[in-house]
């Protein structure tokens, strides 16, 4: 039976076209990553071209994601968010081409790595930033969870379904992820909204607003400085495939429902956070939460079980939905609308650094002391983080309810 207040968000057509585009968005990006990884571990055995997958993705995001903030506070999200898909099913459809016709290599993949980092750069903080304008603020905190719960359901299927269809060959992916991907623009680009562009001129100051409002508000410097740190150390995506195969000695199958187990502890936790959303203790539940994702981690680096694997990242991805909802809400609660794609950029800055930078990470470090010494000592690290922010920011750990608060000069 459906809650109130799922009720009400399924009751609103454009929050619903908007959910449905970036649950099949997903579905196709995480089929593409599940055959972009695998095609390149199969070329190059190499763990650091694994990780060079990752870094590839990062720099251009890294670089171009500032001045997407303003872009998404002065054109029209939806549109952005479109283009970016369009542009990455033009991706799927080259490396579609490249392994059909039999020139897919090393370079091509890194090169259409950049591209994907271009799309990326643009698209993560115009849909983050769409969300406030489709619900009423009483509902935010609840969309964001049941915006995660889609993305997390479609992070299951689509590893899963990416890797059955890798048996058949990384064409019949590329194939499905180039269709879902114009899908998904098309159903964006009809959402409706009002739009307000951001007054005034383009200036540096203007553009590094989201920097300045961010440095001003500790707490949420501290909520998304803490997913930098924790993800970047722990993170251990970049790795599935040797783990996968040389480790667990499993393939393309068992690689899918690795890369979808965190999603499946992430879906679980979002539906029990739609039911029962965070209301006190926000902070404390945030660092604690932290915690628990790098000691799953240190379990997933030390198991050579294949069904311990899974359960330990479903626990990450259950103890990582809880700090995304808990950090997202934060973000979207405390900034006024006129600068929240700069903010969104900004915070979509430290979540590329945490996974693309991330992966690059554990990568290199896997190539130097292997990847079993690279997961464990990353999941440490993330113990150390999460009881330093503690001290860091205390105003962090002492915040309580969802609710809008002041900036803090």
């Amino acid at each position: 039976m459906q809650t109130p207040t799922l009720r009400r968000l399924f009751g609103q057509p454009r929050f619903v076209k908007f959910w449905i585009s970036r649950f099949v968005g997903t579905i196709a990006n995480q089929m593409l990553m599940v055959a972009v990884g695998w095609q390149m571990y199969d070329l190059t055995g190499s763990a650091w071209d694994l990780g060079l997958v990752g870094l590839f993705q990062f720099v251009p995001a890294f670089l171009l994601t500032l001045p997407a903030g303003h872009v998404a506070d002065r054109l029209r999200r939806n549109r952005i968010f479109t283009t970016c898909m369009l542009l990455q099913a033009a991706v799927a459809l080259l490396l579609l081409a490249a392994t059909t016709q039999g020139f897919a290599s090393r370079e091509l993949i890194l090169g259409v790595s950049v591209v994907l980092g271009v799309a990326r750069a643009f698209q993560s903080p115009a849909q983050q930033a769409l969300i406030p304008l489709l619900v009423a603020p009483e509902l935010l905190s609840q969309a964001i969870a049941l915006a995660a719960s889609g993305m997390q359901t479609a992070v299951i299927a689509g590893p899963a379904l990416g890797g059955a269809l890798y048996v058949a060959g990384a064409a019949h992916v590329y194939a499905a992820s180039m269709a879902l991907l114009t899908v998904a623009g098309a159903l964006m680009a009809g959402v409706r909204y009002e739009h307000q562009p951001a007054a005034g001129a383009i200036t540096l100051e203007s553009a590094f607003a989201g920097v300045t409002f961010l440095w001003r508000n500790k707490p949420l410097l501290g909520a998304i400085s803490l997913d930098l740190f924790a993800v970047l150390l722990g993170g251990a995506t970049a790795l599935l495939p040797i783990f996968a195969r040389d480790i667990l000695h499993t393939g393309p199958e068992g690689l899918g429902l690795l890369r979808a187990a965190p999603a499946v502890g992430a879906l679980a936790v979002s539906l029990v956070l739609l039911r029962w959303p965070v209301r006190r203790r926000s902070g404390p539940l945030l660092l604690v939460s932290v915690a628990v994702f790098g000691l799953a981690t240190v379990v997933f680096g030390l198991s050579s079980h294949f069904g311990l694997s899974l359960l330990a990242l479903a626990v990450t991805g259950a103890a990582d939905n809880i700090s995304v909802v808990i950090r997202q809400s934060l973000v979207q609660l405390d900034t006024p609308d006129e600068i929240r794609g700069r903010v969104s950029a900004v915070n979509s800055i430290f979540i590329g650094a945490s996974n693309q930078l991330g992966e690059f990470e554990s990568g290199a470090t896997a190539a130097w002391f292997g990847p079993v010494a690279s997961v464990v000592v990353g999941g440490v690290g993330t113990l150390l983080v999460a009881a330093a922010w503690i001290r860091l920011f205390p105003g962090l750990a002492r915040r309580d309810q969802l609710v809008r608060e002041p900036v803090s000069a």
